[in-house]
């Protein structure tokens, strides 16, 4: 699939209906290699990543931390494969770095590595969809996660089944963008 970055970020969607067929690694393992890239503050590179592609592994995984009130995200144990996103905390740029400017710059940090990683698998004709509505505890506790590891979140992974998704509604930029200040510009 030849196209365009613009073309990329135009088309890509959340993805929650996946076909019942595997990723293969390599697309995997390159789609990394596009979040590896990603730039980061003080370069700590703070992204890390579980795959999880093993369809036994992923079933023990999906039903032990998608239930109870999280259960609304059962539509990704349908996905071949699961990305546990993890931060590995840096002590200047993350944590000194945060007292000082009140900003957490690995959630930045993790921010483009992880749009690297989607725009990546959509290139590669994959779907994707970030997910934030897990159990964080049971993820940790699955994996035996050590605390020195923040746990972000989760993308799934796979070929869509539907052709395309919907494309919602987008702000327009006159009520996004505002040069040289916000006076006089209409902003709430």
């Amino acid at each position: 699939m030849n196209s365009t970055l613009l073309e990329l970020i135009k088309t890509r969607r959340s993805i929650r209906k996946y076909l019942d067929k595997p990723v293969e690694r390599e697309k995997i393992v390159s789609c990394l290699e596009a979040a590896r890239l990603a730039p980061s503050a003080e370069n700590v590179q703070p992204w890390r990543f579980i795959v999880i592609d093993d369809p036994e592994t992923l079933k023990d995984f999906t039903d032990y931390v998608f239930t109870g009130i999280y259960a609304p995200t059962k539509f990704a144990k349908k996905a071949p494969v699961i990305i546990v996103v993890l931060a590995k905390l840096d002590l200047i740029a993350n944590r000194i770095g945060k007292q000082i400017q009140g900003i957490h710059y690995y959630f930045i940090d993790i921010g483009i590595a992880g749009e690297h990683f989607v725009l990546r698998a959509h290139e590669l004709g994959l779907g994707t969809c970030w997910i934030g509505w897990f159990n964080p505890r049971r993820v940790r506790k699955f994996f035996k996660i050590p605390k020195k590891y923040k746990i972000v979140s989760l993308i799934s992974v796979g070929y869509p089944a539907q052709e395309k998704a919907e494309v919602e509604k987008r702000r327009a930029l006159g009520e996004i963008a505002f040069f040289n200040g916000l006076k006089n510009s209409g902003a709430e």
